[in-house]
């Protein structure tokens, strides 16, 4: 396990709301953060499962809260975020980890299946992040936002991904402009690409057997949620106040072999 000491990358209880953070990769993000000390809201569709991820964070002495969101609902999204905002004030960080990643073949492709995973994966990061920047320019205090995209983006695909890679693609996009027009307000935006980690959400993804280049072993091994914690941790902490519109892959080392 990745050891983090409270303090160290510059945090005093700053406000980090983390989407999808109620289980797999967001769970580890969520804390992390926590333990480097900032207050990490766990924001997720399950409520209940966000109020139990939060409640352990706070048994283990860290500072943490939650909130139901539901990122396919534009409605869901302003209100919770109006909530967070009330009680917490604007947030220094978002980490738009959220996202659907069921597989279907390209020549089997529905539309219906394109706007489900669009709705979360891409609209709904944007609709979030809109919202966050409008805080944190309200604030003037700057911030940090973190997008999640995938290794897929790099090779690391498997057949079955023409929909979700299509839909981490537009997170670059997305950080790109957000990174342009939120630079003179103090406000980075940068991308992480996760490799391979066996999170519920992978191992129960629906579709065809992940076959392609995506099943390749990374020499370091698989990547555990900690590890793209760690990544966002120096992104959204203020040692990276000088980095914006970035691509970080965490994938083992898989983009060597």
């Amino acid at each position: 396990m990745i050891p983090i000491a409270k303090g160290a990358y510059g945090f005093t209880a700053e406000v980090v709301l983390v989407t999808g953070s109620a289980m797999g990769i967001g769970v580890g993000i969520a804390e992390v953060l926590a333990e480097a000390g900032a207050t990490v809201v766990i924001a997720d569709i399950d409520g209940v499962k966000a109020a139990q991820t939060a409640a352990a964070l706070l048994r283990a002495g860290h500072r943490a809260d939650h909130v139901q969101l539901n990122l396919a609902d534009e409605t869901s999204i302003v209100t919770a975020f109006a909530q967070v905002v009330a009680k917490h004030g604007a947030p220094w960080g978002l980490v738009n980890n959220a996202g659907l990643m069921d597989r279907q073949l390209l020549l089997e492709g529905t539309a219906q299946e394109w706007d489900r995973v669009n709705a979360v994966n891409s609209r709904g990061a944007f609709l979030i992040t809109r919202e966050a920047a409008r805080a944190m320019v309200a604030a003037g205090k700057g911030g940090r936002i973190v997008n999640i995209a995938s290794a897929a983006l790099i090779g690391a695909i498997t057949q079955g991904h023409a929909v979700y890679a299509a839909s981490k693609a537009a997170l670059l996009g997305l950080t790109r402009a957000a990174a342009m027009e939120l630079a003179k307000n103090s406000i980075t935006v940068n991308t992480i690409l996760p490799g391979g980690v066996a999170t519920p959400g992978a191992i129960g993804a629906k579709g065809p057997a992940p076959e392609g280049p995506g099943r390749r072993s990374p020499p370091l091994g698989m990547c555990e949620p900690r590890d793209i914690g760690a990544a966002v941790l120096f992104l959204v902490s203020p040692l990276a106040r000088s980095i914006t519109n970035q691509t970080l892959a965490v994938d083992g080392g898989w983009s060597v072999t």
